[in-house]
This record gives C-alpha cells, structure tokens and sequence, in this order.
C-alpha cells in the first residue's frame, strides 16, 4: 500500500531551457507539443514496483520538463495495476499539476475474457477506455491508441469509435500503434472523413530494429509495400512517439560483457522479449562498437542510441522506461544532447543493423 500524502510541489524552473531539462518537438502538423523524451509506463510501475520509488521517479518527471506520460490498459504487471497505480500517483500530489500534463493509454490487445475484451471492435474500445479511467479516476485522457491492427474488425468500425470517443470528449487525440504504412494511410484517410484527425502513430524503433525506415522492413496488410511507416507519417504529418529504443535494453551497458546480470530482463527465462540467447557474439560485436561512439561523445550508449533516434525530425519522442529518478535524469539529458555529426553517423550506420539481438 502507498504511504501517506506528502507535500510536494514542482519545481518553478520545470520549463526553463538549459542541459538536463526536456526539449519539446509539435507533433506533426496538431498544435500538441511533447518532450521529446517521455515516461511510459509499460515496465516499473506494476504493483510488483515500490510505490515510492515510482512516486519519486513521476516527481522527478515533472520537474525535468517530462509532461508526456505514457500507459495502456493491460500495463503492469498485472494488467491494469500501472493504471491503479498512476491513479493513486494522481491523488498522491501529481493530480494538482493535471493541466501540464499529457495523459495517453492504449486498447488493443487481450485485457478481458470473452469476446469484448480484445481487438478493434467499438465496444472493446469504449468500455476499455470507460475502464481506464475509471482505474485511473479521470474524466478524460488527452492521447488514446489503438494498440496494434485487428483484421478481423472493419477499418472504419476501429476508427469510427476513435473518432466518437473524441467527439464524447473522453480523449483529445486518437492515435494508432503497430499499424503499418498501408494501414496507418487507410486509417488516417477514414478519420479524415469522419473530421477527427489522426494526430500520432506509436511504432517500435531502435538502432537494431529499423523496419521504420525501409518499405522491405514492412508487412503490408495488402501484401505489398512501397514507402516507409516514416515516410507516410511525414507526408501525413503525424507524430511518431516511438517505443523500444533501447530494444528491451540490449542497447545499454548491461550486457557488453556477454553475460545476462542477475535480475535483468535477458535473465529471466521466461521473459518473452529478451533473453540470454540475444547475446550473440554479433551482438556484442555491434553493441561494443557503438559504445565506443558514445564514449567518445561523452555519452552512456543508451543515451547515444535516445540521440540517434531523435535525430530525424518525423520523430516526435521517444518513449523510455524508468525504474529510477537518475535513470530518467539520465534519458533525458540525451535529448539536449550535441547532434550527432555526418562523421558519427557514418562511424554508427555499419552496427546499427536492423534485426540485431533477435
């Protein structure tokens, strides 16, 4: 259980410019701003997360500029409690600054028994959403997301209840995420024709994971592709808020020595996403490679690889994990960054290969 309320009120240099505070990018052509660093909420903020390491970690967001925090419905673990959780957050003092803030929260994927508890239908997406902010104990969410594509519902019966739950005032924005370039297109053209834009499209990212970029690296649901998910975002002009940038964190510290550390991701075996079969001596090859760029940038190669992201301007933000308040400190610091030059995009391009740790 959380311990008592405690005063607090944020820092009053929150949005000053200068090293360590969060930059700001529009998200494509909305009048919405977001740092280009933000807080999700996928990992760290479950009920098997000290509460009062969260609550130290979400204080110290606000105060580095961090407006942009980032849930779903089936967060934890288990499902929903990061969404409890963030509620008792609000209550704990974070509520009070409600109006600075960028709430977002996803459905799409399995959260419920039966029939209406997975998918794109109208009625999984309304009465999830209606359940997350109830769980969270707000009147409305400023982003909600289709988590990930669903073929077996129409297109326009997905898109029609993004649109509605706008209109219902329940969300400000609507997004997709998972979706490809052929989908995201029909998507934003059926919510054009409904007047509800689509503002931001959620993709996965990294130096090791780049299907963003090349046409070849997607799978068209009409089974042909021709531009990349980028490319469609900057012509649409939607924002990407990207997630995994540091690949389920193969692109940090943790493993150059080719060994798993004792309670990291990699070495729990039943972890679907990473394990100690990733390290591979490819891996390491790259990973070491990489490290070396950021060391002579005076960067960590987690804050090299948040830089590298950041790099192209159809990227909106990035979205990081944080089971610290020096973790996210740290994160954030990449953003302000030095640009990388063309030199040190040359010296990276040859390790930063798409499908390395798979």
């Amino acid at each position: 259980m959380p311990l008592p309320a405690t005063p607090w009120t944020a820092a009053d240099d929150r949005y000053d410019e200068g090293a360590g505070r969060a930059t700001y990018r529009r998200c494509g052509r909305s009048g919405l701003d977001l740092p280009a660093v933000s807080l999700g909420f996928w990992h760290n903020f479950g009920d098997v997360d000290r509460y009062e390491t969260q609550r130290e970690t979400l204080r110290r967001a606000l105060d580095l500029g961090v407006t942009h925090l980032d849930l779903a419905n089936n967060y934890g673990p288990p499902a929903g409690s990061a969404e409890v959780n963030f509620g008792r957050h609000l209550r704990d003092g974070l509520g009070a600054y409600r109006d600075e803030l960028i709430i977002s929260t996803k459905a799409g994927y399995r959260m419920g028994p039966g029939p209406y508890g997975d998918g794109g239908s109208r009625k999984y997406l309304v009465s999830s959403l209606d359940q997350s902010l109830q769980r969270m104990g707000l009147d409305y969410v400023d982003v909600f997301y289709h988590h990930r594509p669903d073929p077996s519902t129409p297109l326009e019966e997905t898109m029609g209840a993004l649109a509605d739950i706008v209109r219902s005032g329940k969300a400000l924005y609507v997004g997709v995420s998972n979706y490809s370039p052929a989908r995201t297109r029909d998507a934003a053209r059926v919510l054009d024709g409904l007047g509800v834009p689509l503002t931001v499209h959620q993709p996965s990212y990294s130096m090791f994971n780049r299907h963003v970029e090349d046409p070849a690296h997607e799978d068209g649901y009409d089974g042909t592709q021709t531009e990349s998910l980028l490319d469609v975002l900057g012509d649409l002009g939607v924002g990407a808020v990207v997630f995994s940038p540091l690949q389920q964190g193969l692109l940090t510290d943790r493993y150059l020595t080719g060994a798993a550390p004792e309670g990291s991701r990699a070495a729990r075996s039943s972890s679907p996403f990473l394990s100690s079969d990733n390290l591979s001596e490819t891996y390491l090859a790259r990973a070491r490679a990489l490290n070396e760029v950021a060391q002579g940038r005076g960067q960590t190669l987690a804050q090299l690889a948040l830089t590298w992201i950041l790099r192209d301007d159809r990227v909106t933000s990035t979205l990081v994990g944080a089971s610290s308040a020096r973790q996210l400190e740290d994160s954030v610091a990449a953003a302000s960054a030095p640009a990388l030059t063309d030199d040190e995009i040359a010296a990276i391009e040859p390790h930063a290969v798409h499908g390395t740790g798979r």
